[in-house]
C-alpha cells in the first residue's frame, strides 16, 4: 500500500514529461513554420522581385550586392512585397515627422483594439453561454432558434459594422458590440455540445438524488462544459481582435489599430512596409490573446480531462 502513492506520483510526472515535450515540439514546430515561411518570402523576392541593391556597412564591413532576379512577378515587386529588413525597419521610423516610433505607437493601437477585443470577447461569450443553456434547457426554442443563429453568421460583418456605427455612435464601446457579434457563435456552438457532455449516469444520478434543474447546471453540466467552452473561446478570441480591428474602419477611430491601416494605406505607395509592419503586429496581438485564453484554460482546467480537439 506504501508504493501506491509513489506509483502515482510518477504516473504524474510522467504525464507532465509527456506535455513538456508536446508543447515544446509544438513550439519548435511552430518556430519551423515560421522560419520557413520567411525565407520563402525571401525566395521569391530573389527570383521574381525587383533588382536587390544593398550597400551598407555593419560593423565596418563594406557589403555591396547587386542582385538582377531571372523573373519578373508583380506580386513581389517592393511595392506589393517588401523586404523583411524594410519591414523591421519600419518599426523604428517616427510615425510622423519629429514623433515617437511606430513601434510605440503601434503598441499603443494594439492596446486599444485589444481593450475592444477583449469587452467583446466577454460580451460574446456571455451571451453565447447563456443561449447554449437556454436551448438545452428548451429543446422547442433549440429547434426554433438555432437556425437562425446560425444564419447570423452568413451576413458579412463590413456591412453590420457600419450600422452599429450608426446607431450606437463612432465609440469604442460600439466596436466591441461588433466584436462580440463574431465571438458568440462559437460560443453557443459549444455550450451545446458541452453543456450535454456529462456522463449519463451522472444525470441519473442526479435525478434520482431530486436535484433541481439549477444544481444540475452548476454541478454537472458547467464543468463538463468548461472545457468545450475554453476551446471555442480559443477561436472567438482571435475572431474578437478580427472584429475589433473591422469595426474600427468605419467608425473611424484612429486610436486602434483599425485606424492605424487605414493611415496607412493612404501613404502606401510611398511607404508599403509600414502597412505590413501594422499587419505583422495584428497579427501578434491576435496570437498574443489567443495565448492569454489557452493560459487561463490550463489553469482553469488543470487535471481534468479534455476531450481532443480538433
Amino acid at each position: 500500500m506504501a508504493a501506491a502513492p509513489a506509483i502515482a506520483s510518477a504516473t504524474l510526472l510522467r504525464g507532465d514529461v509527456r506535455s513538456g515535450l508536446s508543447r515544446r515540439g509544438r513550439a519548435a514546430a511552430i518556430a519551423v513554420i515560421v522560419v520557413g515561411f520567411l525565407v520563402l518570402w525571401e525566395v521569391v523576392k530573389w527570383v521574381g522581385g525587383d533588382p536587390w541593391r544593398i550597400h551598407a556597412s555593419i560593423l565596418g564591413f563594406a557589403i555591396n550586392y547587386e542582385h538582377f532576379p531571372p523573373l519578373k512577378w508583380a506580386i513581389a515587386s517592393d511595392l506589393a512585397l517588401p523586404h523583411l529588413w524594410s519591414i523591421i525597419g519600419a518599426y523604428g521610423q517616427p510615425a510622423v515627422r519629429f514623433g515617437p516610433p511606430v513601434w510605440q505607437v503601434l503598441i499603443g493601437a494594439s492596446l486599444f483594439t485589444l481593450r475592444e477585443a477583449f469587452v467583446g470577447l466577454v460580451i460574446g461569450a456571455a451571451l453565447g453561454l447563456l443561449l447554449g443553456i437556454v436551448f438545452v434547457r428548451f429543446r422547442v426554442l433549440e429547434r426554433a432558434f438555432v437556425p437562425y443563429v446560425v444564419a447570423s453568421q452568413t451576413i458579412p460583418l463590413i456591412t453590420i459594422a457600419p450600422i452599429v456605427v450608426i446607431y450606437l455612435g463612432a465609440r469604442w464601446t460600439s466596436v466591441a458590440l461588433i466584436a462580440a457579434y463574431l465571438t458568440f457563435f462559437p460560443v453557443t456552438v459549444a455550450a451545446l455540445r458541452g453543456l450535454r457532455a456529462a456522463d449519463p449516469r451522472a444525470f441519473e444520478l442526479m435525478r434520482a438524488t431530486a436535484a433541481s434543474e439549477t444544481q444540475v447546471l452548476w454541478k454537472l453540466r458547467l464543468p463538463a462544459a468548461t472545457p468545450y467552452l475554453f476551446s471555442a473561446l480559443r477561436v472567438s478570441a482571435s475572431a474578437s481582435v478580427v472584429g475589433a480591428i473591422i469595426g474600427e474602419l468605419p467608425s473611424g477611430i484612429p486610436d486602434g489599430l483599425g485606424g492605424q491601416i487605414l493611415q496607412d494605406v493612404q501613404y502606401y505607395i510611398t511607404g508599403p512596409e509600414r502597412l505590413w509592419a501594422t499587419l505583422a503586429a495584428a497579427a501578434v496581438l491576435g496570437m498574443v490573446f489567443v495565448g492569454l485564453v489557452g493560459l487561463a484554460d490550463r489553469l482553469v482546467n488543470r487535471g481534468r480531462h479534455q476531450p481532443a480537439r480538433t
